[in-house]
């Protein structure tokens, strides 16, 4: 099943409103910081494509095949220094990844907007397979990232009591909502028997995150949540997908399954770390209700399903 974009840091539709260096995040703020941006690193902006606009803007330049991301969020810095040097590392060792041109010294910081430049995978997206999102997890997984990397320790409860902290234009009946079954999940994540190795992961293992190169080979993309947690993480999304809403079949999962090695669906943890991930989804598509009709209408629904364990079907893929 060919979804577009899965539960990630982009979404359709635009945002607004003053961020970094007061740099409107619209159409023509980020314009601006694109062309400042390839002027820097010694591009031409010009006919550059805007594809999304959301927790990112991102451009595909019509001069060079090089996507340009600008974060919507100045905070992000230190992630975004991270992917670069987790893609530069993946491409020492021939990892399928994205590639970052080796010319470009990045990130960069343009108006207060964290800039960073990537090697566009081909000239339309066209998404892999869960079967190959499991052959690339089994290799990434059999990794060992290099010190230098300086991997954070993936805390999911830290990660997911920051975004419901910053939930503004939810009512405060469905972010207390949230934060008490946060607080519960919380409880029952301390109590997890993980039975995978530790080590390292992508953080946002998903069929929307790996896409068809143009020579035909599948790549993995979006590489700023790699960190240091048990491998489970990695594997959640996919059962998920499947189980509760049928974004896969069950055929596609049982491939996936077939090539990773494990069923995560097997696993005493699976529920848990299930409505875990799900409230995270839930919580991230929140941020989006005060910029997306789309994001307000599908956070409702989202969160109805939650209170009365019904609907998950009906959900809509972000």
């Amino acid at each position: 099943m060919r979804l577009r974009r899965i539960v990630g840091g982009m979404i359709s539709g635009s945002g607004g409103g003053p961020v970094g260096g007061g740099t409107e995040f619209t159409a023509e703020g980020v314009a601006v910081v694109l062309r400042e941006a390839c002027e820097a690193a010694g591009l031409d902006a010009t006919g550059a494509e805007l594809l999304r606009l959301g927790s990112n803007a991102v451009y595909r330049l019509a001069s060079l095949p090089i996507i340009v991301r600008i974060a919507r969020d100045p905070a992000v810095l230190p992630e975004m220094e991270r992917a670069v040097a987790v893609a530069r590392w993946l491409e020492t060792v021939d990892f399928p990844a994205t590639r970052v041109p080796s010319d470009i010294a990045q990130p960069i910081v343009v108006r207060g907007l964290v800039v960073t430049f990537w090697e566009s995978v081909q000239e339309r997206e066209e998404y892999a397979t869960v079967g190959e999102l499991a052959d690339l997890l089994r290799r990434l997984h059999w990794l060992e990232e290099p010190e230098s990397l300086g991997l954070p320790y993936f805390d999911p409860m830290a990660k997911l009591s920051a975004s419901l902290n910053g939930l503004e234009a939810v009512s405060e009946e469905d972010r207390s909502f949230l934060e008490e079954r946060a607080a519960r999940l919380g409880k029952e994540y301390d109590r997890l028997d993980f039975v995978l190795p530790y080590g390292m992961i992508h953080g946002d293992a998903s069929i929307g995150n790996i896409l068809r190169h143009r020579d035909g080979h599948a790549v993995l993309i979006d590489l700023d949540g790699f960190a240091l947690a048990p491998r489970e993480w990695d594997l959640i999304q996919t059962p998920l997908f499947y189980d509760r809403y049928g974004w896969h079949t069950a055929a596609e999962y049982a491939d996936f399954v077939h090539r990773y090695g494990f069923d995560l669906m097997n696993w005493p943890g699976y529920e848990t770390l299930a409505d875990l991930r799900e409230l995270m989804m839930v919580a991230w598509l929140g941020h989006q209700v005060g910029v997306s009709e789309r994001s307000a209408a599908e956070f409702a629904r989202r969160v109805r399903s939650l209170r009365t364990g019904e609907g998950r079907k009906e959900w809509g893929p972000f």
